[in-house]
């Protein structure tokens, strides 16, 4: 399956999985209103496609997304005849709300940095479940080496709870590049191979994930998510005491447990 767009390409390069590659080579495949309109469009499908079970998000040719793109993003229909402030406050929702629809997504995203991701292309790493990159991926938080706020796109949220307080600040203060290598150093990616590996690698996590069954990885990652959110620790054990019940009366759950005592593959049907 390929879908062709002129922002974003569609494909699954193995069952079950959906690959979105960013499609401006050219640019380093930055943010305009196609490329966004497109993502948040593929995304709204992959919500609704039972089929799916993993999404791999990369960038084509030698970046992954160098975030905005400064000569020109476009007006957000709609808003040609409002003011400045108002026209460009449409587009940061445009943007930023990308994060959440990410998190909000029962499928896992498997981020494949195959080259430059800065800014909003820094975001989107941030946002997705699963980070690996090439030897050849560099990361920023671009904002403030334009005049604006670090703080951007999920970023002041995001990069603290993967990275760390101290070192999320230290990148987000100086807006700095930093390597594959100093990436894994720090936590921010599980796994760093050549760009001729990259997407083996990604498949390979994939496959990982889709040995387990459809509705538990579904509620792994929304309540591992909301658990960054929750204030004490009774209150994420009170969460996940009653999702495990939920899931444990699925007919998975059952499928899973008897695959396990017969020494054999389970056959999951998202029941």
């Amino acid at each position: 399956m390929t879908t062709p767009s002129a922002e974003v390409l569609v494909d699954e390069p193995a069952p079950a999985v959906r690959r979105l590659t960013l499609n401006r080579p050219s640019k380093l495949n930055a943010m305009n209103l196609g490329l966004v309109q497109r993502l948040h469009a593929e995304l709204d499908g992959i919500a609704a496609d039972r089929d799916c079970r993993v999404v791999i998000l990369t960038g084509a040719g030698r970046g992954f997304c160098a975030g905005l793109d400064l000569t020109g993003y476009g007006a957000v229909p709609g808003t040609e005849t409002l003011g400045p402030v108002q026209r460009n406050f449409a587009v940061q929702q445009q943007i930023a709300a990308l994060i959440p629809k990410l998190r909000r997504l029962r499928q896992p995203v498997i981020a494949a940095v195959n080259g430059a991701a800065s800014g909003g292309g820094f975001a989107l790493v941030l946002g997705s479940d699963v980070r690996l990159a090439s030897h050849e991926a560099r990361f920023n938080a671009a904002f403030i080496r334009i005049g604006l706020s670090a703080c951007d796109i999920g970023t002041s949220w995001l990069l603290p709870r993967l990275v760390g307080a101290g070192r999320a600040h230290e990148l987000m203060l100086t807006g700095r590049l930093f390597d594959a290598d100093e990436a894994l150093r720090i936590g921010l990616v599980l796994e760093v191979v050549s760009g001729e590996a990259l997407m083996d690698a990604a498949l390979a996590e994939a496959d990982l994930i889709m040995r387990n069954s459809p509705m538990g990885v579904h509620m792994t990652k929304e309540v591992m998510w909301s658990a960054l959110e929750i204030p004490s620790q009774q209150a994420a054990i009170d969460l996940e005491n009653r999702t495990q019940v939920m899931v444990g009366q699925t007919e998975d759950a059952a499928e899973a447990m008897r695959a396990f005592l017969e020494s054999r593959p389970p056959g999951y049907a998202d029941r």
